[in-house]
């Protein structure tokens, strides 16, 4: 593809158009920065729905975000049709020279394409007719990768693809008021157990018995979020704890707005949920998180990063022609196909809690836990506390028994 000459130079006007879900917005963040890289003059805009706008309030790679007016599906298609044209009208105004298609749909690709943006590189799926460069999608790759496919299939470099994520000072400051509820010296656990998708929820029992676990055991503050709706589920499960135990839990769904859930999730030691945008938010602030999955695919949206824990039932349903296909697995870090969320027991995700869990020692958190191997040492972890007057005995391991 030939690039426009402005664009060779670094300049010009590119529009990003991005979905509506949270996390899949967040996960393109990598690809923000690369494409920043590689246009560093350019005017850079992101064209999204509210909610997924809000994760990119702070993003310093984006220029200007335009709102994506989405026709309401009751609307009828010629209605839809219209909403779309009318948009890509004022689209057209702007004067965009590429486009970068994140969106997997037909609408996105009509919006680019009659709002006349020359260079359109989108994914190989709906709409793939109106696109100037279709890139192939890969099942079982990773969301944050088949983004950043689409920068290496116009020809420009892309470093390691780490995550990350900002604050702005209002946004700290207008949560301050929510962490100053939060004793200092406990261990803060933010649980995500609600997404959009019904499909994707655990047993609220469960999450009962966690949030149980988490107070009584380990001394743990929770804090719940989400949408205000979500709420009276919130209210639901800590109905079923004892008294002493929900006076440690913090259910801030009506305080916080999504704008500032970053900054309040980056103040959190351990983010545990269903596979949710608010998990994949929490990662990119580089905060310790677990993911229980059971119908959607971790090898594609787990998150996006070295410091978290995938739990998934072994029991895979995989469709029959995947079955006999040995393709079909390797190279993946998890099986193809749909695992049932109820098969994942308490007994794990607290595990996989406890392992990020800062450990509190006289009422200080330690700094730093390091597992050793336990064929060369004498105990399986090592523990430097944050104050050197305090001793910390070693945790010796079981003996091993015949």
């Amino acid at each position: 593809m030939t690039r426009p000459h402005h664009l060779l130079h670094g300049s010009g006007r590119i529009l990003v158009v991005c979905t509506r879900y949270i996390g899949d917005t967040t996960l393109a963040i990598p690809f923000l920065r690369n494409l920043r890289a590689a246009f560093p003059s350019a005017v850079i805009d992101v064209c999204a729905e509210g909610g997924a706008r809000a994760v990119l309030t702070d993003c310093p790679y984006v220029d200007e975000f335009v709102a994506w007016r989405r026709p309401d599906g009751r609307c009828g298609p010629a209605a839809a049709l219209l909403a779309i044209r009318s948009q890509a009208a004022w689209l057209r105004s702007r004067g965009y020279d590429r486009a970068y298609l994140l969106k997997r749909s037909l609408s996105g690709a009509m919006l680019a394409a009659l709002a006349g943006i020359p260079d359109r590189i989108g994914f190989a799926a709906d709409g793939r007719i109106l696109l100037s460069r279709a890139v192939a999608v890969t099942r079982g790759r990773h969301q944050a990768d088949r983004y950043l496919d689409l920068l290496r299939a116009d020809g420009l470099s892309v470093d390691d693809g780490h995550n990350e994520n900002w604050i702005s000072t209002e946004s700290a400051g207008r949560i301050a008021a929510v962490i100053q509820q939060l004793p200092a010296d406990r261990p803060r656990v933010f649980v995500a157990m609600r997404s959009t998708a019904p499909e994707k929820h655990w047993p609220a029992d469960r999450w009962a018995e966690v949030i149980h676990s988490l107070v009584s055991e380990h001394d743990s503050e929770v804090v719940l979020c989400g949408s205000p709706t979500d709420a009276p589920e919130h209210a639901a499960v800590l109905q079923t704890v004892r008294p002493e135990v929900a006076r440690h839990v913090h259910d801030v769904s009506r305080e916080v707005r999504l704008r500032d859930a970053g900054a309040l999730l980056s103040k959190m030691d351990v983010c545990v949920g269903v596979d949710t945008g608010l998990i994949h938010l929490a990662a990119s602030h580089n905060v310790p998180v677990a993911v229980l999955f059971g119908p959607t695919d971790p090898n594609q949206w787990s998150p996006w990063s070295p410091r978290a824990i995938v739990l998934r039932s072994p029991q895979i349903r995989r469709p029959l022609r995947e079955r006999f296909s040995p393709a079909a697995s390797t190279g993946r870090g998890w099986p193809m196909g749909e695992a049932s969320l109820a098969d994942i027991p308490v007994a794990d995700v607290l595990a996989a809690v406890e392992s990020f869990l800062p450990l509190a020692v006289q009422g200080r958190r330690a700094t730093a836990i390091r597992r050793l191997d336990l064929r060369t040492a004498a105990f399986p972890y090592e523990i430097r506390s944050s104050s050197a007057t305090t001793a910390v005995p070693p945790v010796l391991p079981v003996a091993a028994t015949d």
